[in-house]
């Protein structure tokens, strides 16, 4: 029999795909990719036609060797890496390491790691895609350029260790202009008046809701919600109009890559990383009782909703044996997603038959959720829609208008399977359903109530992914790491689920806004994977866009070179001494912002938290005012006296007294606003 040799990208892979195989077949890894340019330069010849310069990854040495001597052996070489253009590219690497003979040399892909899929793509091998090579290395040299051109700036300029990059820079001002809005923002009063009615027969009064007259007014002010208070005094109350109908839900489309890092995040509470670290795990295969290693989802970087004829056939038959022929669906999952390659299906069970409660034994805690998640989402997709019944009521009185309005599920659909926090079973007034326009209304109580707008709100994980998935910024396989990457730097800080930027963040957000405003431009970034995509397309030619870019981006650097200043956030001199050695300290930049620090290192090792003053007073106790960070780096103004006084503010403090109820003002934007919501003066900031 002839000796066959896979190479797949991980060890789990291995494991998985050498039980579908006879003795025919060796299955080996490369341990992901072989080749890069090097740490040590920016790799790329931009003198002789941009041409990247690969070397053998640090550590490969041996693993290739082996893998060298098998490849020799072997009558056939399948290079079988993730069906994607990085896959493509590691493919594309080996042959190169590996001095593999293009006559037995072939590529296979599949989107799911099961025995059928495996074989199958066995019997379909293809020659490498160069498209999708020359678009991994476009993107490759396009972040080589931006790290490597920049990164150095910003260490002589602000400190070493940080980094600049192409799509991490624009996620990096997302948030800080988000930071900058919320800071700006100044709430807006604003009122809402409730009616409480009794219904003969009913258990509950009806609550009923501030409409208009026959057209919807805003209530902006206390006298606006009293005059409306006094020109009801006295009305008669009549039901005027009942409407009756239906509306329905959508049956949701399936999971890619973004929606299942949102969804993950909202109902398991997983980061993006660690969806994607176990996402991976059921891909790449887990050890079901009864079958065996095998992978149980599809491939996890996609970005199409689109689904398999085989498998939606296979899970309409399994809905209608199930849930009844009333419950499958007639929607086609199209993908909806402009910016979409619709190179891999959707993300969804390998088996529909492979339920949750039968993998539940044979998964960790978090690989049951994950995997819980993705066969309630796919099979939902496959169902009918949810339908409601709805009734909506106006109640007049005198010259005003007050609505009400309810709905019940009468067919859940899909949501038999799958549902979020969106989808409530039924909302609204039940005694609603009951009212005709000769019910009698007996008023209760009149409720009005005062509210404050409210700013945008801060950035999660989930809802970062969105907006970048919304602009055309990165791709399924860049969302997670980008993140990753800014929180690992210190650029921005999560607490609970919220992103909040770092001082460290502005300054490196401030500097490439001000110096390099084209690469941390979301349209031009968005534009630039669209060019990507023409590449793998095979319409561009990827040298053609960085030829083009390249030299703007170099003569930028070089610019803010001669007059970008030293940002100046060490070693300034402090008025504190050291109570050790009498030495005055100075202000040091650390992982979480700046520090006290004793200038006698090593001698004396004295460091001390560093504050501060913003030259306003505690209104709590009169002391100094001054600026902190919480652990992971978010600023506050609190007391000096921390934890005796306990004042703190999120938004900086003033030196004048509100006019109106003498509290302490704050600045927002260019206005200077009163900390009391209920008073809600504001003024120009003098």
């Amino acid at each position: 029999m002839a000796k066959n040799l896979v190479i797949v990208e991980s060890p789990a892979k291995v494991k998985t795909i050498k039980k579908f195989l006879g003795t025919g077949y060796e299955v080996a890894a490369s341990m992901g990719h072989v080749r890069d340019l090097p740490k040590s330069q920016m790799g790329i010849d931009v003198e002789h036609g941009y041409e990247p310069k690969y070397i053998t990854i640090r550590g490969k040495g041996d693993l290739l060797a082996k893998l060298r001597k098998s490849a020799k052996a072997a009558d056939h070489v399948y290079l079988a890496t993730d069906p994607d253009r990085e896959g493509e590219a590691i493919s594309w690497h080996l042959v190169t390491a590996l001095k593999l003979d293009e006559e037995k040399m072939r590529r296979i892909t599949f989107n799911e790691i099961t025995k059928n899929a495996v074989k199958a793509s066995l019997k379909n091998p293809r020659e490498i895609d160069m498209n999708l090579v020359d678009a991994q290395q476009a993107r490759r040299v396009l972040d080589r350029m931006v790290g490597y051109e920049i990164s150095p700036l910003l260490w002589a300029k602000v400190k070493r260790g940080l980094s600049a990059g192409r799509v991490q820079s624009v996620a990096l001002r997302i948030i800080a202009d988000r930071e900058k809005e919320i800071a700006a923002f100044i709430p807006s009063e604003y009122w809402t008046i409730d009616a409480d009615f009794k219904i003969p027969g009913a258990k509950k009064p009806l609550t009923a809701h501030f409409y208009g007259t026959d057209k919807k007014m805003e209530l902006a002010a206390k006298e606006d919600a009293d005059a409306v208070l006094s020109g009801l005094s006295g009305a008669d109350w009549e039901v005027a109009e009942v409407k009756k109908g239906e509306r329905s839900r959508k049956a949701p489309l399936p999971f890619t890559t973004s929606t299942l890092q949102q969804e993950a995040a909202k109902a398991l509470n997983f980061s993006t990383s660690k969806t994607m670290r176990i996402a991976q795990q059921l891909y790449e295969g887990v050890d079901i009782e009864g079958e065996g290693t095998v992978g149980v989802i599809t491939y996890l970087r996609t970005d199409s909703t689109r689904i398999a004829a085989e498998a939606d056939t296979a899970a309409r038959k399994y809905i209608g044996d199930v849930y009844g022929v009333d419950a499958v669906g007639n929607n086609a999952g199209e993908n909806v997603n402009r910016n979409a390659q619709d190179a891999h299906e959707a993300i969804r069970p390998t088996d529909i038959e492979r339920t949750p409660a039968r993998v539940k034994d044979s998964l960790t805690r978090d690989q049951f959720r994950l995997y819980q998640l993705i066969w309630k989402r796919f099979t939902a997709s496959r169902m009918a829609n949810a339908v409601y019944e709805t009734v909506s009521v106006k109640i007049r009185g005198g010259e005003y208008i007050f609505t009400a309005s309810s709905s019940r599920l009468r067919k859940a659909g899909f949501m038999d399977v799958y549902t979020t926090d969106e989808d409530e079973k039924a909302t609204g007034d039940r005694e609603i359903g009951n009212l005709t326009e000769e019910t009698p209304l007996e008023l209760l109580e009149m409720k009005p109530e005062q509210h404050f707008t409210q700013p945008p709100a801060h950035y999660t994980e989930a809802s970062l992914v969105r907006t970048l998935e919304e602009l055309g910024i990165g791709r399924p396989s860049t969302y997670a790491p980008t993140i990753s990457t800014i929180i690992a730097r210190r650029y921005i800080t999560k607490e609970q689920k919220n992103l909040y930027i770092t001082e460290l963040g502005e300054v490196v957000n401030d500097i490439m806004c001000r110096e390099f405003p084209q690469i941390v431009d979301v349209h031009f970034t968005a534009n630039m994977e669209t060019l990507l995509d023409g590449v793998a397309d095979g319409k561009v030619q990827w040298k053609t866009i960085v030829e083009n870019f390249y030299p703007d981006l170099e003569e930028a650097v070089r610019k803010a070179e001669g007059e970008l200043d030293k940002v100046k956030i060490e070693d300034e001199v402090s008025d504190v001494p050291c109570e050790n050695c009498g030495r005055m300290m100075v202000i040091k930049y650390g992982p979480h912002g700046k520090f006290l620090a004793c200038p006698g290192f090593p001698d004396c090792r004295n460091t001390k938290p560093y504050f501060e003053k913003i030259g306003v007073k505690c209104p709590d106790c009169g002391s100094e005012i001054v600026l902190k960070r919480t652990r992971k780096g978010r600023r506050y103004f609190g007391c000096v006296n921390s934890p005796t006084c306990d004042f703190m503010s999120w938004t900086r403090p003033v030196a004048r007294k509100c006019p109106e109820c003498g509290g302490y003002m704050t600045l927002k934007g260019n206005k200077v606003v009163c900390a009391n919501e209920s008073c809600g003066h504001a003024e120009a900031d003098s």
